[in-house]
């Protein structure tokens, strides 16, 4: 693949089935279309099982079902995009501080878990090329620093007092192995991924992974990472990770997660909730005091500008691209992290709303920013 300029367009569908418009110059048009022409070549699309509550209401965010992909895979196809599918296994979000194990999944023992997700992966991708769009690349969970499908496959599960770091659960590594091998038998061509969240923090990616290795983790092509820049530490520690990992892991790398800010300017009144009603931004004040680059429109563009020049300066051409998260989410109503009935599956309080706003790559009315122009 040429070097990746991605974006993760998970949301869009759904964005605009509750009104959402995007513009180009002050022109009306497909968000793909005006994608395209910035010189995105790749999309990103993640996979929840079944984000539906028992009685069929969404789980919102996007609401990702294997019909989604479809549709979304479709229109990549269609405007000559190559396609990352991100396999969550989960009904709803996944990431370091939550993978819940998909609602038919829950109760298993670790063994049927491998069992599930190898067949599961083999039905998606199975129905994917029988469409006629296989991705190009897959990834074998998302964010998965502390496993998956928890508590059985979680990284630490089990672990003996006084292991070290680099102690790895082997339920995880049956699961992502067999994740694995559904993808090299179903998918050959594609590349596989595996992700990580928190680019900045070097030790935690030696740990990881030299866990994985010693414990008989199946071969992968490439490592996948998430940074955001109020989370993950300067751009100097993304830019010392990177360096090390591709030194120590010989995997070419991309950023499957990369965003920024264009504003801190509220969007309450696009969103038309109550102040108990929606979350606010992710980005709070306190987070963006120490960023390299400052989040208004041009901070945002220098900053992409920064991480392109990054990846692509790395030995061996082991920067391989990035996937800019949620360039489209913008604030629409009705579109937000969450539904109540998603709540209900995670646990979590709450309130909905959307939390991504102002780091998309087009304002909160829906017009093109100048991050794009790079």
């Amino acid at each position: 693949m040429d070097f990746v300029k991605g974006m993760d367009i998970s949301t869009l569908i759904e964005e605009e089935q509750h009104g959402a418009k995007y513009y180009d110059n002050g022109v009306e048009e497909d968000c793909l279309v005006i994608l395209k022409r910035y010189g995105t070549n790749s999309v990103r699309i993640r996979l929840w099982n079944n984000p539906y509550s028992p009685d069929g209401k969404p789980y919102g965010a996007g609401t990702n079902d294997l019909e989604k992909v479809i549709a979304l895979s479709k229109r990549a196809k269609e405007h000559g995009m190559s396609v990352l599918l991100d396999f969550h296994y989960s009904d709803f979000w996944a990431d370091p501080g939550k993978q819940f194990p998909p609602k038919k999944w829950q109760g298993k023992s670790a063994e049927e878990l491998t069992k599930l997700v190898y067949e599961y992966t083999t039905e998606v991708l199975s129905k994917l090329v029988s469409l006629g769009l296989a991705p190009q690349m897959v990834q074998v969970g998302n964010e998965i620093t502390n496993g998956c499908m928890w508590p059985l496959c979680n990284r630490h599960y089990g672990r003996p007092e006084g292991a070290p770091d680099t102690y790895f659960n082997t339920n995880l590594r049956d699961a992502l192995n067999a994740g694995i091998k559904a993808v090299r038998e179903i998918c050959p061509e594609a590349i596989v991924m595996l992700h990580l969240d928190n680019g900045g923090n070097n030790q935690l990616y030696r740990d990881w992974f030299d866990g994985y290795f010693a414990c008989g983790g199946a071969d992968f092509d490439v490592m996948g990472l998430s940074y955001y820049p109020f989370w993950h530490g300067n751009l100097a520690a993304l830019e010392y990770n990177l360096k090390d990992c591709g030194q120590r892991y010989k995997k070419p790398m991309y950023l499957a997660e990369v965003s920024t800010g264009f504003t801190m300017d509220d969007y309450a009144s696009y969103e038309g909730l109550g102040p108990d009603e929606r979350k606010g931004y992710a980005t709070r004040e306190e987070l963006t005091k120490n960023l390299d680059y400052p989040m208004s429109k041009e901070g945002q563009k220098a900053f992409m500008e920064h991480v392109t020049r990054l990846l692509k300066s790395l030995p061996d051409n082991l920067g391989r691209g990035y996937y800019y998260w949620e360039p489209a989410w913008i604030p629409v109503p009705g579109v937000g992290w969450a539904t109540w009935e998603a709540l209900e599956y995670t646990g979590e309080k709450g309130p909905c709303g959307n939390e991504w706003a102002n780091q998309a790559l087009f304002d909160y009315d829906g017009n093109a920013l100048p991050a794009l122009k790079i």
